[in-house]
């Protein structure tokens, strides 16, 4: 879980269950990260609502701080669960890559035996 998690809404009220599908959408991308980067790990959430020319459309904004990057991601959609989850699932691909350049292959590598 990641230990500093950030929910605002602009022009939208957010509510336990809307803060809970967060938490659990969001917090949860931890296991996407390298051990090392889990303890410094801070999250934004910002979600916005907005109406322009009779169409309302919801914005989940997410800025993810890392040691040594900075995510930002913008993703809308009809309604604020979709547009969490494409953030969520788009989060979830930067994160991997982040993992594989910041821990070292040689960790990984299984023994070898010569019999």
């Amino acid at each position: 879980m990641i230990q500093r998690l950030e929910i605002t809404g602009v022009h939208l009220e957010v509510g336990a269950d809307l803060k809970k599908y967060v938490l659990r959408k969001i917090g949860k991308l931890s296991n996407y990260m390298p051990r090392q980067a889990r303890q410094s790990a801070h999250a934004e959430v910002k979600l916005k609502e907005s109406k322009a020319k009779n169409k309302l459309s919801h914005t989940c904004e997410v800025i993810m701080h890392l040691p040594g990057d900075l995510f930002i991601l913008k993703e809308s959609a009809k309604t604020i669960f979709e547009a969490v989850d494409v953030a969520e699932a788009k989060l979830k691909i930067h994160l991997k890559k982040y993992k594989d350049l910041r821990t070292t292959p040689r960790l990984h590598q299984r023994p070898i035996s010569f019999s």
